[in-house]
């Protein structure tokens, strides 16, 4: 048995989901052979599923979305860094209520890939997702040496917003080290930068920006590539276009036109990182899961990801969940043959957030009975 399962967002992290699961079916089958690999798409908890799998972890000081000083986690084996741009620049960070669409910056996330840098990373997956930024990863490429100025010679103030203010680009005092390391844009996105589908039309309002917050970053977010163009030529153009440019804020924009990253889906990604093939080729039997099996999860997101690499290879794939919001066939078409959901034993969604951890105990007994018996 193979628990290869997502958090439950704001109840259960992927690795408490596997403890639960694992508790519930060796009440059924006390002798059950179970391997646990959380997973998770570049977005919260990457770190964890990261360290998890036998990543160490490291910490360091960086800059918070608001300016202030946060400790932020990231991931490190044999060369390879796992950076979850949430550790540094994520809405984790920002007070009950409180948001800022048009200054919270990535510099942060820019340090963090410094740190890596400095411990040796020479490949480093960037794990995007959860982020409280439009800054189209400005931020980030002002902390790995780039300069970005005003008409004045100034740099630019933190945020989307200051980018309006945007006159010059000099990338040329970009860390060397990044010439030499492979990054990889792990998302579970493909928005362009801009327009209807961008990163401020989208995401925006996730992050408390108002209908008149969005067209000023949608504008200044397309400055900011223009002024990028001047400097790189027409593949930062060409970029800006690309799947994952809009991912987190515009954050992909600035990794694959200033850091010259490649995109693959998140939960792809991952699963390499994590090893899943290995461990999915000793399993009879898959279990993946997240907090909510809807059709989000049908475009790229952890669960549909391990159904796919465990279908691949002909193996079986059921999924546990808080709430189930997919028919039957939508199941059977991403290769999950059965979803067991919270919701199943317990109907206020409150509750289930509240007494996640039992309840999942209670399905996976249920699991095991259904399935393994």
């Amino acid at each position: 048995m193979l628990i290869a399962a997502d958090k439950f967002k704001g109840s259960l992290t992927a690795v408490q989901v596997a403890e639960h699961v694992t508790a519930g079916l060796r009440r059924v089958m006390p002798d059950l052979r179970v391997a646990a690999l959380p997973v998770a798409d570049g977005g919260d908890g990457t770190v964890d599923a990261a360290v998890a799998a036998g990543f160490e972890r490291r910490e360091a000081a960086v800059t918070g979305p608001l300016g202030n000083s946060v400790t932020a986690s990231y991931a490190l084996r044999d060369g390879t860094a796992v950076v979850e741009m949430a550790e540094a620049s994520g809405l984790r960070h920002l007070p009950t209520g409180v948001f800022a669409p048009l200054t919270a910056t990535t510099y942060g996330t820019g340090e963090l890939l410094l740190a890596a840098l400095d411990a040796g990373a020479r490949t480093v997956v960037l794990g995007v997702g959860g982020s409280a930024t439009n800054d189209g990863g400005a931020g980030m490429l002002a902390a790995l040496g780039a300069r970005l100025l005003d008409e004045d010679g100034d740099p630019v103030s933190h945020g989307g917003g200051p980018l309006r203010e945007l006159a010059e680009a000099d990338l040329s005092g970009l860390d060397p080290r990044l010439a030499d390391t492979e990054i990889v844009l792990a998302s579970d996105v493909d928005n362009p930068l801009t327009g209807p589908k961008g990163a401020a039309a989208v995401y925006g309002p996730q992050k408390g920006a108002s209908d008149e917050d969005v067209a000023t970053l949608d504008t200044a977010l397309a400055h900011f590539a223009a002024v990028l163009e001047r400097s790189l030529g027409p593949r930062a153009a060409e970029h800006a276009l690309a799947p994952g440019a809009g991912a987190a804020g515009g954050v992909g924009f600035g990794a694959l036109a200033g850091l010259g990253a490649a995109f693959r889906p998140g939960i792809e990604v991952m699963l390499d990182v994590l090893g899943f093939a290995p461990a999915l080729e000793r399993a009879g039997l898959v279990i993946t899961g997240e907090g909510s099996l809807d059709q989000q999860t049908l475009h790229g997101k952890a669960p549909a990801g391990v159904a796919a690499a465990a279908r691949a290879r002909r193996k079986r794939v059921v999924a546990v969940c808080g709430r189930l919001a997919l028919r039957p066939a939508d199941l059977a078409a991403a290769g999950i043959e059965g979803a067991y959901a919270l919701t199943d034993l317990e109907p206020d969604p409150a509750v289930c957030m509240a007494q996640a951890g039992p309840l999942l105990e209670r399905l996976a007994e249920r699991l095991a009975t259904e399935r393994l018996r």
